[in-house]
């Protein structure tokens, strides 16, 4: 084991587990392959829901729902999800959960194609959006996140490293993954460098990024 996964496997055993039905949809989850949310990535996106106290949340890539019933437990009562699925399959066994959980009045799912259902949703509307689905569409989603967030929002971008293929050279890459890897590429020099983000990307669990939305550069063009 190299030092990187050692630290990583420490990180992770501190991460607090989840009590009762969503401890169990969680390894339930991760028992069928389900993507959900690595548990020292959760313990960062707790602390910047704690940090940021939003009211209104956006998530791309709701999978079984998870980590929306998740956030909730880190928002006040009446903060509101929109989260956003591609899979008629998940979004239906997300209802489901989401239901059982009794949170059913706080989180909205919506069933599409997120380049496409992000164009419905209203601008400034959102101060948190998390972002956790098909990496290779990072890139087709940012427009639009900017646009429905509010300034001074905040973007948390989970699984940018691409279990560290992001860092090697195109061509080091296997064909299949070059245009994930490519794009990601993209992605993160595009949050590194608009004039709109101020952005810190972490190594924790497959990679993530917390992004500002800077409250006077949001008329700037990607």
């Amino acid at each position: 084991m190299n030092e990187f996964a050692r630290i990583t496997s420490f990180v992770r055993s501190m991460a607090k587990e989840d009590a009762g039905t969503l401890g169990e949809l969680y390894r339930d989850a991760v028992k069928r392959g389900v993507p959900v949310i690595r548990p020292e990535a959760r313990e960062l996106l707790k602390t910047q829901l704690l940090l940021k106290k939003p009211k209104r949340v956006l998530e791309i890539g709701t999978a079984v729902g998870y980590s929306s019933i998740y956030m909730t437990g880190f928002l006040s009562e009446d903060a509101q999800i929109t989260t956003l699925e591609l899979s008629e399959e998940r979004t239906a066994e997300a209802r489901t959960n989401i239901k059982q959980l009794g949170k059913e009045t706080q989180i909205q799912v919506i069933c599409g194609d997120a380049a496409e259902t992000l164009k419905e949703l209203p601008d400034d509307t959102y101060e948190f959006a998390f972002v956790d689905a098909a990496k290779a569409q990072y890139i087709y989603y940012l427009p639009d996140v900017l646009r429905v967030l509010k300034p001074g929002g905040v973007i948390v971008s989970d699984n940018i490293l691409q279990e560290g293929e992001v860092l090697e050279s195109h061509f080091l890459v296997e064909k299949r993954n070059r245009t994930i890897h490519d794009r990601m590429r993209e992605y993160l020099y595009v949050l590194t460098h608009d004039d709109r983000l101020e952005t810190a990307i972490l190594p924790v669990g497959d990679g993530m990024a917390i992004s500002v939305v800077r409250e006077l550069c949001k008329e700037s063009v990607l």
